[in-house]
Order: structure tokens, then sequence, then C-alpha cells
């Protein structure tokens, strides 16, 4: 019993190393969609005036998981618009 005890804090220790990294997710990449085949990523860079916006449409997404992915938010009716983000080549 005292050797467990011993190794207690070396078990949590493990256990929280574990959880750290199993519970944490990756971050959703975002991509608007400029056209049927352009798509802009957009991950780190914030709406605003002079990059992009989502304005409202009917039928349209704004911003998708990959470059041709899915939605982010299905059913939310905003098209991307493009307001000085430069396109990959």
């Amino acid at each position: 019993m005292k050797k467990l005890e011993g190794k207690l804090p070396l078990i949590a220790f493990a256990f929280a190393a574990f959880a750290a990294f199993a519970f944490t997710s990756p971050e959703t990449e975002q991509w608007g969609k400029v056209d049927e085949d352009t798509y802009i990523n957009v991950t780190d860079i914030p709406p605003s005036s002079t990059t992009y916006t989502c304005d409202s449409a009917q039928n349209a997404h704004c911003l998708y998981d990959d470059d041709g992915g899915e939605p982010l938010s299905p059913g939310e009716n905003k098209m991307f618009v493009n307001r000085g983000v430069a396109p990959l080549k």
C-alpha cells in the first residue's frame, strides 16, 4: 500500500497530461466561398469593412470548414463578401 501511495502523484500527473491532449479540439479552419471554384482561408482574419463580411442572403452560407467543405453554420442565410482579402494562388 505504501508503494501505491508514493506513486499516486505520478499517476495523477500522467492522467492530467492525457486529459489535456484528449479533451482539446483542434482549431476549425474558416473558408469563405468567393465563387464556385474559389475559396479564401480566413481562419485568422477577423471580419471587417476591409477584410470580409457575412451579408444577408437567401439560401447562402458565409464560412466553410474546408476548401470546398461543409458550411460551419448551416441555415444561416448569409453570404461571404470579400472586401480586400487576397485569394490564395
